[in-house]
């Protein structure tokens, strides 16, 4: 199985490793780092990041067995590409000390249960809710944006032990947290069969699925 990766894509990573010597990283870390960046011409990721290497393995693996995506708002599961994601955010409303958001995150997890990867990008009560459910996700990428609340909630998140990939200034957003789910998507997957590989193909044409310089 093969994705094929845009020229345009190819040169962005080409001028990122050119920019910054991402080789120290364990796979899936770099990989993950290098695609957030990638999404948000922004280095400082490289240093504002946390992961953990573990805990990547564990969610590649959830991942490519199936495991489902729960993303907080549409525009996360827009950036997100070969697999669909569950969004509640249409059928969520507020109530009294419960934003939109956070009942969002309700649904869904009545919706998939335990086991998903959570991947939020926008408002920080999405991530403090998901907090205080015993939800057992696979991942949580946090990455919420914001100057209220977005650093602390990230930060609860690191204190709660839950395997996640966050980051620790205001920063994020939605193509930034669809970027690290990516990652994970587009490394490759052991394969069942011995002789079967999933790599990235480079094409110099136009190719069917243009890669969002977004992601």
């Amino acid at each position: 199985m093969t994705r094929v990766v845009h020229p345009i894509e190819q040169e962005s990573f080409r001028r990122l490793r050119a920019r910054l010597d991402t080789s120290h990283f364990a796979p899936l870390t770099r990989a993950v780092v290098e695609r957030v960046i990638h999404s948000a011409a922004d280095l400082d990721y490289a240093t504002d990041l946390v992961t953990d290497e573990d805990a990547l393995v564990a969610a590649h693996a959830a991942l490519h067995a199936g495991a489902p995506v729960v993303a907080d708002v549409e525009m996360v599961a827009a950036g997100i590409t070969k697999r669909r994601s569950v969004c509640r955010l249409k059928d969520a409303k507020s109530s009294s000390g419960l934003t939109r958001s956070a009942h969002a995150i309700r649904l869904a997890y009545e919706e998939v249960g335990p086991g998903a990867l959570w991947v939020i990008g926008c408002a920080p009560t999405a991530l403090e809710e998901l907090l205080v459910l015993d939800a057992a996700p696979a991942l949580v990428i946090g990455l919420p944006v914001g100057f209220v609340g977005a650093a602390e909630s990230k930060a609860a998140l690191r204190e709660s032990g839950l395997p996640a990939v966050s980051n620790v200034s205001e920063k994020g957003g939605s193509a930034v947290a669809a970027a690290a789910l990516n990652a994970l998507l587009y490394h490759p997957a052991p394969s069942v069969d011995a002789n079967e590989t999933t790599t990235d193909v480079f094409e110099v044409s136009e190719v069917s699925e243009v890669s969002k310089e977004s992601q």
